[in-house]
């Protein structure tokens, strides 16, 4: 017989693939429930509520792996409420590896936008940590029909807007630790990124509003994130409990 899924070629008693792992009848039932939901969207004028239904279903990764995922869900979790928790000032002392590899992006954002000249260029900081996760989201939803993996992703975009946030706010006073050991207090116009951004655009009165906006909505996305991921997590177990 022939893996329905890898199309590996499978022995006739074998009840699970060898190659790829899927258990045979369990993948058949899950096909039938995918082709039941399909059978419920009649016409093309569904197709809204046929893109909302399949950002709501789980894919074969977390059908696969349930258990540990659901670990690294609950793990991310408590991570997320961790910097949710902080205030503007609390965040600015936060650090931690996604931290660091937020700053990577970060930069390797500048270098990037910079060839679109000095206003974009500055603004390319915040773009490439925030697209990268979107990227990574984006390629895992469409590529692999990845749900839950994707929403990890807004998780981390979500925390990115809180990792941008008190950047923003010290607009004006200049007193974060900036790359290279200078502070925004002390270094040329132009090397703090927000005070550049917001100086240029004459907004730099508002960089605390602008910060809170900004840490408000980083909590929000982190939030329906995390209900994303759980809701994926419970329709995957009635799946399972279900075959």
């Amino acid at each position: 017989m022939e893996c329905p899924k890898c199309s590996q070629t499978a022995g006739a008693d074998d009840t699970e693939c060898g190659h790829c792992g899927i258990v045979f009848h369990k993948y058949e039932i899950y096909q039938e429930k995918l082709e039941a939901l399909e059978a419920d969207e009649p016409d093309e004028d569904q197709s809204s509520g046929t893109w909302k239904a399949s950002l709501l279903r789980p894919g074969d990764e977390l059908l696969r792996y349930w258990l540990p995922l659901l670990v690294l869900w609950g793990v991310l979790v408590v991570y997320g409420m961790s910097w949710m928790v902080l205030d503007l000032d609390g965040l600015a002392r936060a650090g931690g590896l996604l931290a660091r590899a937020n700053l990577a992006f970060h930069e390797a954002g500048h270098v990037v936008f910079g060839v679109f000249g000095d206003f974009i260029g500055s603004l390319g900081g915040t773009l490439g940590q925030l697209l990268m996760p979107i990227i990574a989201g984006g390629t895992l939803l469409y590529q692999r029909g990845d749900t839950f993996g994707a929403s990890l992703c807004l998780g981390w975009v979500g925390q990115n807007f809180l990792d941008i946030a008190p950047y923003m706010a010290d607009a004006r006073a200049g007193q974060l630790l900036l790359l290279g050991g200078n502070y925004g207090r002390s270094s040329p116009y132009g090397f703090h990124d927000w005070e550049y951004l917001l100086g240029e655009t004459g907004l730099l009165a508002w960089d605390r509003t602008f910060a809170a906006i900004t840490l408000n909505g980083g909590r929000l996305i982190m939030v329906l994130a995390m209900a994303w991921g759980g809701w994926l997590l419970w329709q995957a177990w009635q799946m399972r409990s279900e075959a």
